[in-house]
């Protein structure tokens, strides 16, 4: 009787939620406990050896004769969502977004000889902060919205407008702050290898960085929520449509807002110098009264305190892939319009992924919480790359399909830049090989990260949709800007 009773005996843990539920034979028991496993435990308490790679952890089956393993890469495999409808959910968005950023690449090539880019050069190092700001704001939105709405969150009204308002401020805050840090930091990083620090380049560079990023991010914003709550609607997995449209858009928008702005206010400067100082000033003083708004809505309370941080540091990577831009743009001819989209690629395909890692951790619970205790050890270390993109598991078939959409998407893009771009040679069998390696290379790279960055960050008990995406595309950004000016100088 008590190996039947122990065959009937189901257990969920909640680790890190401080409840266990157990059910033996009808009869529910709720116990809470103070503490279920601890932070610090030794490894050799759980059998597990530091160095492995990839865990493995066996628990018994029902009739205790067999095992079932248990791997940091098989955690998100209970999702049932076949692979071809991924594929064909994604693909149209995924196609529609890379088009946005062939025609931001065609308007970078063209904008480059602006004045105000040629004069203000540091211009060039600040494009992909404020670009990544789509991966740091939007996108991020856009999995936080994905989320609430997979977990049935956007079912009220009352609820969904209090959510739309919240988000929108929030957004709004983040780009003014960020929009002014990452001008700070371009001003910064193109003054210390000259050695002279122009006035007028600083005003025209805050007041462009600050009014782009809040512009942008206004647009984009409402875009995002239209779509989100439209798919949910209609029954369409937000996670899979959602954060490839805010890129769409993305890059086009904030390249054509920044080149109008800064453009005109380059043009005004000597004369209206008063102008660039009052919407800085503008812009900055909105900052406490959005503070103020965000700390009172539930739904994004949260981010205002813990989310600065991996927009900040996204930031700043990006503005190293600036470095780099800024180098390329004058020594490399046509350098200029590939980069949005070798970067835009990486970071919509690698952002659908996270988005759908954080959905499914949420739909087990909270953050910091897992089914039981093998899946809380297995997220201790670093998946194994063969079962990530090798593996027969569902998990495993999304995330090759998100790498191998990358060849047909970079073949048509490519290709359509061949026929518009007027600074681009013809192009060469051995350039587009290069090319496709490169970007294999980065999207590979960066859905590896995203599979580990996820749990990582929910075993920390933070949200993987505040922290992951902003990360991701920024790495994102710095990979893609690396490895083309590579191809660039390899084909030179």
């Amino acid at each position: 009787m008590m190996e039947e009773a122990d065959n009937q005996t189901q257990q969920l843990f909640l680790l890190k939620g401080q409840t266990i539920v157990s059910s033996l034979e009808k009869n529910v028991e709720s116990i809470e406990l103070s503490n279920i496993v601890n932070e610090n435990d030794n490894n050799s308490d759980s059998g597990i050896s530091p160095n492995d790679s990839e865990v493995e952890i066996l628990i018994p089956d029902q009739n205790g004769s067999r095992y079932n393993k248990t791997t940091l890469s098989t955690i998100f495999d209970h999702n049932e969502e076949k692979w071809y409808i991924v594929a064909c959910q994604v693909f149209i968005p995924f196609m529609i977004a890379g088009f946005g950023m062939v025609a931001a690449g065609l308007v970078l090539e063209r904008v480059k000889e602006l004045n105000v880019f040629k004069e203000i050069t540091e211009i060039y190092i600040l494009v992909p902060a404020l670009l990544g700001l789509k991966g740091n704001l939007e996108m991020t939105l856009a999995s936080r919205l994905s989320t609430q709405a997979n977990i049935g969150n956007m079912d009220k009204k009352s609820e969904l407008r209090s959510m739309i308002i919240g988000n929108i401020v929030l957004t709004q805050l983040q780009a003014i702050v960020v929009g002014f840090l990452a001008a700070l930091v371009s001003l910064a990083m193109g003054w210390v290898p000259e050695g002279h620090f122009n006035l007028r380049h600083a005003l025209v560079l805050c007041s462009s960085s600050v009014s782009t990023a809040s512009i942008t991010s206004l647009a984009l914003g409402g875009i995002m929520i239209f779509v989100i709550v439209i798919s949910h609607k209609c029954k369409v997995n937000p996670d899979n449509i959602a954060t490839p449209i805010a890129a769409s858009l993305g890059d086009l928008t904030t390249l054509g807002i920044l080149a109008s702005i800064g453009g005109f206010l380059f043009r005004i400067i000597d004369n209206y110098a008063w102008l660039p100082i009052m919407i800085t000033i503008i812009f900055l003083i909105l900052t406490p009264i959005w503070i103020v708004i965000s700390s009172r809505n539930e739904y994004v309370k949260d981010v205002l305190i813990h989310g600065w941080s991996p927009v900040v540091a996204a930031m700043l990577i990006s503005s190293a892939g600036g470095l780099i831009l800024d180098f390329a743009v004058q020594t490399l001819r046509g350098v200029a319009v590939f980069q949005p989209v070798m970067n835009g690629v990486g970071g919509n395909l690698v952002a659908v992924q996270a988005s759908r890692l954080s959905t499914t951790l949420h739909q087990q619970g909270k953050p910091g919480e897992f089914q039981d205790s093998t899946q809380y050890h297995a997220s201790k270390f670093f998946p194994n790359p063969y079962k990530i993109f090798c593996s027969t598991k569902s998990n495993s078939s999304t995330t090759r399909v998100l790498l191998f959409l990358a060849i047909p998407g970079h073949l048509t893009f490519v290709f359509i830049i061949s026929r518009l771009a007027t600074d681009q040679t013809r192009l060469s069998i051995v350039f587009v090989f290069l090319y496709l390696i490169a970007a294999l290379i980065q999207v590979a790279i960066l859905l590896y990260i995203a599979q580990w960055l996820v749990i990582f960050v929910w075993r920390h008990e933070r949200d993987p949709d505040n922290v992951c995406i902003p990360y991701l595309t920024a790495i994102g950004d710095l990979l893609g800007t690396a490895l083309l000016t590579c191809v660039f100088l390899l084909i030179s």
